[in-house]
């Protein structure tokens, strides 16, 4: 697995450059204006949000101290969540708090390993509607978020457990590229 794992990385280190440093240009613009991260995902993805929301707001390296960026994971608000998919389906729990907390000029990343989740596709049209810029992060061929994000980052294998820990490498590599943008 390890060997596998290296070598998909490799690849998307060749082929995800391009959109993540693109991914970074945006947000740490989008900060400098005063707007935030949000960041959407599933069960390991989901973690995989909360990981990069965390990195921004502490630090993505404590020996190199900085203010907090503004990023929030819309995964860990579990009343939130069990409330409203109680009431109304799983489908729109994303999309009810970008809708909510997403102001024009913010960025939102989406994450799904397929591209397609229901609910982390709609949290993209929400955002897209209301001028929010739109990052896919996904496996091989992007799903349907491919197409409907202003960024699609894929990551070149359709094998689960490497697309996500290839997605932590690329919001790492996301994280410190808007700290070097932003003079961190």
């Amino acid at each position: 697995h390890l060997e596998i794992s290296s070598q998909i990385k490799m690849l998307a280190a060749g082929q995800c450059a391009g959109p993540a440093a693109e991914a970074a240009a945006v947000i740490a613009d989008s900060l400098k204006k005063g707007g935030k991260l949000m960041l959407c995902g599933n069960g390991g993805s989901a973690g995989d949000a909360q990981h990069i929301a965390a990195e921004f707001v502490a630090t993505l390296d404590h020996r190199r101290p900085r203010k907090g960026l503004a990023a929030l994971a819309l995964t860990t608000d579990t009343s939130f969540i069990t409330a409203y998919s109680n009431d109304f389906g799983y489908d729109g729990i994303f999309a009810r708090q970008v809708e909510t907390l997403g102001r024009d000029g913010d960025v939102l990343i989406g994450i799904s390993t397929s591209g397609n989740s229901g609910n982390v596709v709609a949290a993209l049209e929400i955002a897209r509607d209301n001028g929010i810029t739109t990052i896919a992060l996904t496996g091989q061929g992007g799903g349907s978020m491919a197409g409907m994000a202003d960024i699609a980052i894929m990551v070149p294998s359709d094998q689960t457990p490497l697309i996500q820990e290839t997605h932590i490498a690329l919001g790492h590599a996301i994280t410190a590229g808007v700290e070097k943008l932003l003079g961190h």
